[in-house]
């Protein structure tokens, strides 16, 4: 796939702004586990957190394909701040697909008013095993009560608007999950213990605590009992952003691995000159490019609607395979300068770690591509 001009033209923008605004403060940010207020105010100027809003709710409804090329840009500078903006998607995309046109000014509003969205379906004992949620909500004469914990929410801390996944039947497993949407300021919630995480330290990720959580009967989004679909459903158009922000830390990757071989001199010579750093490159080059058209026919199958399933499993799991292998490899190639933190190589080793794991582990995503091609 060739990106069309004003798509590129788009994430060139978003890029420009990662490299000269984001950048040379992101190590900065990433030591102290300080939370880079200005930069999230920032991204909201530049609308990351309305791009796959509809138009006629204030935002910017942007094609996958856009989307993919600014996720991108966001994993080869800050995975950090692209994990909330994909988040937030997240969200974005199951409201967009079961959300009533009630549901969604409530929460476009908060949105185009700089809010931020949050998707809260983890538990301590539901991660892969989702359908094992203990979060309960129970019907009230006016609406549903909701009780439980949520862990490892991205944007947890910081959201104006919840999409909380809670069970009305426990025996039915995951026939009995259904989904709410939960404002920030109802009287009940509260944010429990923010997550002091190995990467993408530039994310918000917390506990949301549910304590007797009270939302009217039209805040059940879609039918009940189908909050576990929708999830799913969401989960895997979704998951293609998390391999362009693979793709694109790979990316960068590469090229400060190239950098430093075309500087660094060893025997009397710069070592891009032996064969042994130049097969080590050539494989990381394929993998990077290997990924990015994977991610970019993907995006493509989803613009287009037609069926992606698989392939979007495929671009998370190749994508977050091949952001630590790379890392890693890019990483050797300086050596023990690499190791330091005055290099940039240990911090998208870090970075690239959760890759494989959030939006479904990678174990996971060969599962569901195991179930399609064995149809």
């Amino acid at each position: 796939m060739i990106p069309s001009k004003e798509n590129m033209e788009l994430a060139n923008l978003v890029g420009d702004w990662l490299k000269n605004e984001v950048a040379p403060v992101c190590g900065e940010y990433d030591e102290k586990n300080e939370f880079p207020e200005k930069l999230y105010e920032q991204m909201t100027e530049l609308g990351l957190n309305i791009m796959c809003t509809p138009e006629e709710y204030g935002g910017l409804d942007l094609s996958a394909v856009a989307q993919t090329l600014i996720a991108e840009q966001l994993g080869r500078y800050e995975v950090g701040l692209g994990s909330a903006v994909g988040a937030n998607a997240s969200a974005t995309h199951l409201m967009n697909q079961f959300g009533s046109p009630e549901q969604k000014k409530i929460f476009f509003d908060i949105l185009v008013n700089g809010g931020w969205a949050a998707f809260c379906l983890t538990e301590p004992n539901a991660g892969s095993d989702a359908g094992s949620v203990t979060t309960t909500a129970e019907e009230s004469e006016d609406g549903y009560v909701i009780n439980g914990t949520k862990c490892f929410i991205t944007n947890g801390g910081i959201a104006g608007v919840y999409l909380v996944f809670a069970s009305m039947d426990r025996s039915l497993g995951v026939k009995g999950i259904s989904c709410f949407l939960v404002e920030r300021d109802r009287e009940g919630i509260s944010i429990g213990k923010h997550e002091n995480k190995m990467g993408i330290r530039l994310s918000n990720t917390t506990e949301v605590v549910l304590d007797h959580v009270k939302v009217p009967k039209d805040h059940l989004i879609g039918l009940q009992g189908k909050g576990y679909k929708m999830a799913m459903a969401t989960l895997c158009e979704s998951r293609v952003n998390v391999g362009a922000m693979g793709t694109g830390l790979a990316a960068r990757a590469l090229d400060e691995a190239i950098a430093y071989a075309k500087t660094r001199v060893q025997f009397k010579r710069p070592i891009a000159d032996l064969a042994v750093i130049q097969n080590m490159l050539a494989d990381i080059a394929m993998q990077v490019e290997a990924s990015r058209q994977l991610v970019y026919h993907t995006a493509e199958l989803i613009d287009a609607k037609l069926p992606f399933a698989k392939y979007s499993s495929m671009s998370k799991c190749f994508g977050g395979d091949t952001a630590m292998k790379v890392a890693l490899d890019a990483l050797q190639v300086l050596g023990g300068y690499g190791y330091m933190k005055e290099y940039p190589m240990e911090k998208l080793v870090r970075d690239a770690k959760i890759l494989q794991i959030y939006e479904g582990t990678n174990q996971i995503q060969r599962v569901v591509i195991a179930k399609e091609i064995l149809r």
